[in-house]
């Protein structure tokens, strides 16, 4: 789909399938929305499903010197809900799109968002950025004289490798990973991996509002969570318990950073537990 991106025509990658009220899913870094693939067909026969990879990502357009944000990958689904005439939805975000999720909760909070959440479903992300826990590829990517360096020399070895850690040992993470890759490499994303990184930065920059907003929110949330992420795992999942007591929380603990990949029937479970 065409959609008008910083005033240029970008090409964005949207999938809708299934029947009932709408869903939007939105995925992690550095992957696609084929994320959700083994997750999508067990709540699709409830839910209208709206899937779509970001601005960067899988069969999107990837710009290589566009400058990317979380706040217009926020437009982006905003535009996309427009077009699609979507005015009521839940939202299910991993990952990269938790921050994007958390824009739209804070454009919900000011008024400005125009749709409205019916819930949101939070799956490993970093939604106290103080506690993110970025792995030694990530910082060498966002570091400004390493990190185009690091995007002009990755390949699939060395990205499946910085993959591993990522997921829990016990799981067998290789056809995943080999998909990751392919939607990654499609149009030579790799080379762009410093560019899409700078979400670290966003949330920095954007973390007392994003906070507020989830935190103050009359949105219904829930949490589902693999609590052996290195990254977001059982330390967030703690904060998450002691500050928002009443959101239902799911700890997977045998699961690490992907739960729709890992976990997805668990996943799948505790979606349809937790509809508003």
């Amino acid at each position: 789909m065409l959609l008008d991106v910083g005033g240029a025509k970008r090409s964005i990658f949207t999938r809708r399938f299934g029947e009932g009220p709408s869903m939007t899913l939105l995925h992690g870094f550095p992957s696609s929305s084929h994320d959700w693939a083994k997750v999508a067909p067990g709540i699709a026969s409830g839910h209208g499903l709206l899937l779509l990879d970001f601005l960067g990502f899988g069969a999107s357009d990837k710009p290589s010197e566009h400058e990317y944000s979380i706040v217009e990958q926020a437009d982006i689904v905003q535009a996309l809900w427009a077009r699609e005439q979507i005015t009521s939805t839940t939202l299910v975000a991993h990952d990269y799109g938790v921050s994007v999720a958390q824009e739209l909760l804070a454009r919900e909070h000011e008024g400005a968002l125009g749709v409205e959440l019916q819930a949101v479903h939070f799956l490993n992300g970093g939604v106290y950025p103080d506690l993110h826990r970025a792995q030694p590829a990530q910082l060498a990517l966002l570091d400004p004289e390493q990190g185009p360096q690091l995007s002009a020399l990755l390949g699939e070895e060395l990205f499946v490798q910085s993959l591993g850690p990522s997921f829990a040992e016990s799981y067998d993470a290789a056809a995943d990973s080999a998909d990751i890759w392919a939607s990654t490499h499609r149009g030579d994303g790799e080379r762009i991996m410093h560019r899409l990184i700078r979400y670290i930065s966003d949330r920095r920059a954007n973390e007392a509002r994003w906070v507020g907003a989830l935190e103050s929110t009359r949105v219904p949330l829930a949490f589902t969570w693999g609590m052996l992420d290195p990254i977001s795992g059982a330390h967030i999942a703690r904060r998450i318990a002691e500050r928002l007591p009443d959101a239902p929380l799911v700890a997977l603990e045998d699961v690490a950073h992907w739960p729709p990949l890992e976990a997805p029937r668990a996943v799948e479970r505790a979606i349809l537990a937790n509809e508003p």
